[in-house]
């Protein structure tokens, strides 16, 4: 019997991108027009995804350049600019030839595609690493040295010693790993781009509690950042235990 184009329609959503050639080689004979515009669809889908392959092959290109290194760790931070809240950093250690797709910076991507892409670096990578600098060790030592602190708690933290570091732009202080400064190597660096998604969306969660404890500001929303609504609260309240002093000088006394 003759598949119904509802049914086939059901296929084609549930056809993996890797799987789309078998899928076109089973319909393209099929002249109804409702199937004709389906595998138009998976032709669209095809094309998108073979461009993906080959933007994320060259996204492996420091990984390459680099492998005789055994374990190569990306490095990357997120929240050097809020307000309020900590400041980030993530360390990631993918396998060799490892292939993620739509890794990218994590501020180009939306918020659901950040969480579906930390479930498989987390699933996937050797080893990761989360390191925290607090507000009030941003307001005690800097943002920049507490971004360094925290880059190296990353480090530290990550489940096997790394033998290279892909670091974001920086070079970190105090750490006697090689490592490659890479200028915006979130973008061009699938282990950079893993770091930067599992910081950011560790920080993002972390704010979004940090919302439930000190309602009002917006964090949930704005994650710290000086969003209308959150400099309006802090000048109507004034600043909460997770707010930076160094950062709030300029909307409230401190």
């Amino acid at each position: 019997m003759e598949e119904k184009i509802s049914e086939i329609r059901t296929r084609l959503k549930e056809t993996k991108d890797d799987k789309l050639a078998e899928f076109l080689e089973r319909y393209y004979k099929d002249e109804r027009s409702g199937v004709i515009a389906l595998c138009a669809q998976a032709v669209k889908r095809m094309a998108a995804y073979e461009k993906e392959l080959l933007r994320i092959e060259e996204m492996m290109r420091y990984e390459r350049e680099y492998s005789a290194y055994g374990a190569i760790c990306g490095i990357d931070e997120v929240g050097r600019g809020p307000l309020a809240g900590p400041v980030v950093a993530g360390a990631v250690i993918l396998p060799k030839d490892c292939q993620i797709l739509y890794l990218n910076d994590s501020k180009k991507l939306t918020a659901k595609m950040r969480d579906r892409l930390y479930d498989e670096i987390m699933e996937k990578a050797v080893a990761t690493g989360i390191g925290f600098a607090t507000e009030k060790r941003i307001d005690e030592i800097n943002i920049l040295n507490a971004t360094y602190e925290a880059m190296r708690m990353a480090i530290e933290k990550c489940g096997k010693k790394p033998d290279i570091l892909l670091n974001d732009a920086v070079t970190i202080p105090e750490v006697s790993i090689r490592q490659i400064p890479i200028i915006k190597g979130d973008a061009k660096s699938v282990s950079i781009a893993a770091a930067s998604i599992i910081a950011k969306v560790t920080r993002d969660r972390y704010m979004e509690e940090m919302d439930k404890k000190y309602p009002g500001y917006g964090f949930a929303s704005n994650k710290g950042y000086g969003s209308g609504e959150h400099i309006a609260a802090l000048k109507q309240s004034g600043p909460c235990e997770i707010h930076r002093k160094s950062f709030i000088g300029h909307f409230v006394p401190v």
